[in-house]
């Protein structure tokens, strides 16, 4: 590690948001310590971090500038895969397995990440600055903390699908995942208990916006299944033209130690340990894990499954055509 000033010495430092005040990008700083992210969400590890009496009594606010200064004086590990997702199709679950591996640095849904993937839309001069930013703020996620760390894996948040060429033109060589299920179950699931992308306006600026007229004129049913629907499609460009790969949740979690296995690593060794994490609700690690697809899909009436037909069963049909193939191609591959 180069040599810097005590001020600008930000080990056991993560950054918890990024956001525009006056013209300038501001970076808000947490003490994590030793202390692993482990949690479903990167929130959570940060709610738990915020409560220490050390966090109550200091933070530690910096301009952008300061995170570019951290790459440089101390590098971290660069990202070994993204993991995108159309929501409530199991990237939670696979986030969560790959967290149980001391070895991985497993980051899920950061908002600092979000809001620097989504800041040309708020600031016009982003998009000269935001290969380097979002390089300095994965870096800083990509520290060491252990000393034992092997693999940096970042979990999106699904609205991050469209930024995903932004990620592929800075990382070219980092493979794509892209996670999805029968919409006709992410529909019922965003209907009964609402994501922020399934509330218009909540989000803020994405290119998932309608126009606020057109948001307005649709139900919430016609809305949830136009939104996933352009995010279904979205994942099947990020297949079809940059390599991603598709991954249905009807995979896991035997795909982590079946085809998914060369992108993270798994050895047999880990099989025990992974598969105890898979039998626990991977939102709610304390519970057991319920399947429940056969449940949502009973739930859907005709009006749901005549708006997932319309807006969303095309693009899920034509990725898994691609999924079957890429399955083909790797079954080939391992005899």
């Amino acid at each position: 590690m180069a040599s810097v000033n005590p001020s600008e010495d930000f080990s056991g430092w993560l950054p918890i948001r990024t956001w525009l005040q006056q013209g300038e990008w501001r970076v808000d700083w947490c003490w994590l310590g030793e202390q692993r992210l482990t949690r479903p969400f990167f929130r959570d590890d940060v709610d738990q971090a915020l409560r220490l009496p050390f966090n109550q009594a200091f933070r530690r606010e910096t301009g952008i500038q300061a995170l570019l200064d951290w790459q440089v004086a101390s590098p971290g590990l660069a990202p070994s895969a993204f993991i995108f997702h159309a929501s409530r199709c199991g990237s939670t679950l696979l986030a969560q397995m790959l967290a149980g591996l001391e070895r991985n640095i497993v980051l899920s849904e950061a908002p600092p990440l979000d809001s620097l993937l989504r800041a040309h839309f708020l600031d016009s001069t982003a998009s000269q600055h935001q290969p380097r930013w979002l390089g300095a703020l994965l870096s800083a996620y990509g520290q060491r903390r252990h000393g034992n760390e092997e693999r940096l894996l970042i979990k999106l948040d699904a609205w991050n699908v469209f930024e995903a060429p932004l990620l592929r033109a800075l990382y070219p060589d980092v493979p794509q995942l892209f996670l999805y299920r029968d919409p006709l179950e992410i529909v019922i699931s965003q209907l009964r208990q609402p994501g922020m992308h399934r509330v218009p306006g909540l989000l803020g600026p994405s290119a998932l916006d309608f126009s606020q007229q057109d948001a307005s004129a649709m139900s919430p049913l016609e809305f949830t299944s136009r939104m996933i629907g352009r995010i279904l499609e979205q994942g099947l460009a990020l297949c079809r033209q940059q390599g991603g790969v598709p991954v249905n949740y009807s995979e896991l979690p035997d795909a982590l130690w079946g085809r998914l296995a060369p992108w993270f690593g798994r050895t047999e060794a880990d099989a025990p340990a992974l598969r105890d994490i898979a039998a626990f609700d991977a939102k709610q690690p304390a519970m057991w894990f319920t399947a429940d697809s056969q449940r949502k899909r009973e739930e859907a009436d005709d009006d749901v499954r005549a708006a997932v037909g319309r807006w969303a069963r095309k693009p899920y049909e034509e990725l898994e055509k691609l999924r079957h193939l890429d399955q083909i191609l790797h079954t080939s591959i391992t005899d």
